[in-house]
């Protein structure tokens, strides 16, 4: 090679070089570029997820007795859950259709609401709402606006509306309604990729194995292992405890008068499906029984992969509330109550009409705490579901809380409280005296009576408590006043909130400014008559502030709120004092004198080992009857009671519909004392967990040898008595309870 070559070769490996490390240079340029200038933006669209967060439900808290004893529980449940994510590209209504078929086939139902029956053979369909249920009609009314028809559309227009929204044209018309069904139930559920369904509830072990056998031509459906609401003690407190069910539509969206529409419970973390405390001390704990749910979170990438499922939130179970009531004594009451129907109907009401139902409330003197809140009849908790029809249509109203929501007419019961206005207030004294002929004379146009049972001629206090002298009391009342002794009676816990945590009815104590009141209803009301009305709980509340000798602590269920976990009492209920009647000597000594006094003329009550102190009352109804032509009244029997009047620890409200002479009573209070000293000394035992049985009633029956007092009927605050009497001035012949 010459020269000339080499320096034309030396040029040309030159320009190589050079162009060599120019595209190095560029290359160096674009990688730096793409990974320090926009490396974050590459490293992102390369990576792109979305995360979704799905709620774990936690397990609701335990409601237990005194002694921590189980009454409502949580138990696992599994329902068949559908992940719209997690279904991709399936045909939705291809998938359902192999679901309800599974279901089908196991004896499952699922969530279909829709109130709309299968077509008949003329392709016709029709409403399934029942005409006198309100809860039916508003959800048909909501179904029609929701689907954005008018009210006067027809079953057929439903229908026609729900193929045309979900394109179900092609399908036959028993898959139209059954598909027209769930797709509506996906819509009040709001179906969506971050919003699951859940098509079936509480399936059974053997469905869950089929679905997981399917599980590959299934996508998104899921089985979703959950709790639900067990009473392991059925029929203890039914009506206390209340239910839990799932939210309604109308407490989910909320449309103020303004049109404004919010989300309460949205906004307090619930989710559209899920269980609430809808009564009772389930609604009333439901912040302490809910728990705090956990988070599972599903990330998928861009390409619509599922690349992780984590739980990235532990769901955390709700507090234990912890009852005042010992299960084992609840259910002495219960059947003591049952029992004692039962004899006053062998015994006593021998005639066609018989006692019907009866209500009783036990109380521990010493802080208010409920020890039995008692009705007969009642219902069993775990079958209210699929026993509700018969249930509501019972005449004898097992549903209704009649110890705490029952009002009725007090009768002579309400005369201690007289007693002690009438002492307290200085009105009267130990050796006070009225006369007792068996007629107040005193207007000149109303002569009520008494029957003088057991007394006649000057009367004290004692022996006017004692032998329930009416004539006594019309004169004692009529000097005090209503005014007067109302005061004392609401301080007493008549008429007023008792204080427990659940709905109680207020009741209504007679009052001169009752659109029927006339000066006679001063002396009726001093009787417990006239418009007076009050609960059993109200009752039990004022024979325990009557042994606190004036002391009226609030009434109460909870005894303290507990964590699951390690049993740690987080919140304990202290006792609480509501009012006080300033003990001025001798007042509640003279009157529990008189009310032991009582005691002493039921024999029962009179050979008791304990001392008792009671009041009895028979207050009527607005039923009757004729002896001859001569008309009566049914009564009910009413009585309260507490002891051992040395040392007072229990106070008992009892009320028996029809049950007659209040001293019928007699035999119920000693069962519950016999009841409430076993549980003390250990010797209590229950035999089963049966709920009591349910009596139809009718209205036409004579209760044999009782003689009563006038009807208070409605209270002029507008809430019903329990036998639903209607408001007069009274005017009839009264007799002491």
């Amino acid at each position: 090679m010459n020269q000339e070559e080499r320096k034309t070769a030396i040029r040309r490996m030159r320009v190589l070089v050079a162009a060599a490390c120019i595209l190095m240079l560029l290359y160096g340029l674009r990688l730096i570029f793409l990974q320090l200038v926009n490396g974050d933006d590459f490293k992102s669209q390369a990576t792109n997820t979305t995360d979704y967060k799905f709620t774990v439900t936690a397990a609701r808290g335990d409601i237990v007795d005194s002694r921590g004893e189980r009454i409502a529980t949580s138990v696992t449940s599994y329902n068949v859950v559908l992940n719209k994510l997690l279904m991709g590209d399936e045909d939705l209504d291809g998938m359902l259709q192999k679901i309800v078929e599974l279901l089908r086939a196991n004896g499952e139902s699922w969530n279909d609401t829709l109130l709309i029956s299968q077509p008949d053979a003329a392709g016709n369909y029709t409403f399934t709402a029942e005409e006198g249920s309100t809860r039916d009609q508003k959800a048909l009314a909501a179904m029609k606006d929701n689907l954005g028809l008018q009210q006067y559309a027809t079953a057929n227009d439903v229908m026609e509306k729900l193929v045309e929204d979900y394109d179900l044209a092609s399908y036959p018309l028993s898959w139209q309604r059954t598909l027209g069904g769930i797709h509506y139930e996906m819509q009040l559920q709001a179906f969506s990729n971050v919003n699951n369904f859940i098509m079936a509830e509480n399936v059974s072990e053997a469905t869950v194995a089929t679905i997981k056998e399917h599980s590959l031509s299934l996508p998104g459906v899921e089985i979703v292992e959950t709790s639900t609401r067990s009473y392991e003690q059925s029929t203890v407190l039914p009506h206390v405890l209340g239910r839990v069910g799932k939210i309604t539509a109308e407490k989910w969206k909320v449309t103020d008068e303004n049109g404004q529409t919010t989300y309460p419970l949205r906004e307090k973390g619930y989710n559209m499906n899920d269980i609430i405390g809808i009564s009772g001390l389930e609604s009333a704990y439901e912040d302490e029984l809910r728990g705090k749910d956990g988070v599972e979170t599903i990330t998928r990438n861009s390409d619509g992969v599922i690349v992780d499922t984590a739980l990235t939130t532990v769901p955390e179970p709700g507090h234990t509330v912890q009852l005042t009531i010992d299960s084992r004594f609840q259910k002495a009451v219960d059947k003591a109550l049952a029992e004692n129907i039962d004899m006053i109907n062998r015994v006593y009401n021998t005639g066609s009409m018989k006692a019907a139902a009866v209500a009783a409330v036990v109380l521990d003197v010493k802080d208010g705490s409920v020890l039995a809140a008692s009705n007969y009849p009642s219902f069993d908790q775990n079958l209210y579901a699929t026993q509700y029809s018969e249930y509501s249509a019972d005449e004898s109203l097992p549903l209704f809380n009649r110890a705490l929501q029952g009002l009725y007419t007090p009768g002579s019961t309400f005369k201690p409280a007289v007693a002690v206005a009438a002492l307290d207030s200085g009105l009267i004294n130990q050796y006070s005296t009225v006369f007792c002929n068996g007629v107040y004379n005193y207007y000149s146009d109303y002569h009520p009576k008494c029957t003088r049972h057991g007394h006649s001629g000057n009367i004290d206090v004692i022996t006017a408590i004692k032998w329930s002298c009416n004539i006594f009391f019309y004169d004692v009342g009529r000097r005090l006043t209503s005014e007067v002794y109302d005061a004392y009676a609401y301080k007493l816990g008549m008429g007023v909130r008792t204080g427990v945590e659940v709905s109680e009815a207020l009741g209504h104590l007679t009052s001169k400014t009752d659109s029927n009141y006339i000066e006679s209803l001063d002396v009726q009301a001093a009787i417990g008559q006239g418009n007076t009305v009050v609960s059993p709980v109200q009752l039990a509340t004022y024979a325990a502030t009557i042994a606190n000798r004036g002391t009226r602590y609030r009434t109460h269920f909870v005894k303290a709120i507990l964590d699951s976990n390690t049993g740690e009492v987080l919140q304990e209920t202290q006792p609480e004092v509501m009012d006080v009647i300033e003990d001025r000597g001798e007042t509640f000594d003279l009157v529990q004198q008189g009310m032991i006094g009582v005691s002493q003329t039921i024999p029962v009550l009179a050979s008791y080992p304990y001392t008792i102190a009671c009041k009895t009352g028979t207050p009527q109804r607005s039923e009757g009857y004729y002896v001859g032509s001569t008309y009566k009244h049914y009564t009910n029997t009413t009585m309260i009671a507490y002891g051992p009047a040395e040392d007072p620890q229990i106070a008992i409200g009892i009320v028996v519909e029809y049950g007659g002479g209040g001293a019928r009573a007699g035999n119920l209070v000693a069962d519950i004392f016999n009841a409430w000293f076993a549980a003390q000394n250990g010797t209590l035992t229950v035999e089963d967990d049966t709920p009591a049985d349910v009596t139809d009633t009718t209205d036409t029956t004579d209760a044999a040898g009782t003689d009563g007092q006038t009807d208070a009927g409605t209270a002029a605050d507008g809430q019903t008595p329990a036998d639903g009497t209607a408001p007069t001035a009274d005017t009839g012949t009264d007799t002491a309870a």
